[in-house]
């Protein structure tokens, strides 16, 4: 089976290109031009077990928003192609990870209906000039192009580089999971018969 994908998407703001395969090793060549964010996507990469590719030229001169959020539509992009009509997988994954005194759950439906419920502290510091809030920004753009239900939560940290980097690793995570190939699964893992 092959379950790999690339998208390439280009506005006046950004030009993005994604290069997934979901049945990977964790290898991973990011570049965003904003090094915060390329950590983040590595450590993606590697704890979801995806191999990923990300390429990215955006107006970091206005913002960081433009290029994060394209980012995460384009990731997004990348995993809807790559699963197709999403036959055989779990579907479903979940994760809770902690990072020194932060701990993070993220909780993941390929539904294909997308959603975001996100809960974070307020006013959290940004992270080398990364604004804390890019990290919603991200996930709403992943959540509503990969067509997932998904549920991220900060429980508790102080630290915003650890609850940052909690956030991306517990969606990779509980991704790996429900991108899983489930060999028991026949067919589309819903009653409707459609996860598209």
């Amino acid at each position: 089976m092959n379950r790999k994908s690339s998208i390439q998407r280009a506005t006046a703001e950004t030009r993005i290109a994604v290069t997934l395969d979901l049945d990977g090793s964790g290898a991973s060549r990011i570049a965003t031009g904003i090094p915060f964010f390329d950590h983040m996507l590595t450590l993606f990469s590697k704890h979801g077990l995806f191999d990923l590719d990300v390429n990215a030229e955006g107006d970091l001169e206005v913002d960081f928003h433009h290029t994060v959020e394209d980012t995460g539509i384009t990731l997004g992009q990348a995993f809807s192609k790559a699963l197709g009509d999403r036959a055989g997988i779990t579907r479903y994954g979940h994760a809770y990870v902690p990072m020194d005194e932060a701990l993070v759950r993220a909780v993941i439906d390929f539904s294909g209906r997308p959603f975001l419920e996100y809960r974070a502290p307020s006013g959290v510091a940004a992270i080398g000039g990364f604004p804390f809030q890019l990290v919603e920004e991200f996930l709403r753009g992943f959540a509503v192009h990969a067509g997932v239900n998904l549920h991220v939560e900060i429980l508790y940290g102080r630290d915003a580089h650890h609850m940052a980097e909690g956030v991306f690793k517990a969606l990779a995570k509980a991704s790996g999971t429900a991108c899983r190939i489930d060999p028991r699964v026949h067919g589309i893992p819903s009653t409707k018969g459609s996860l598209v």
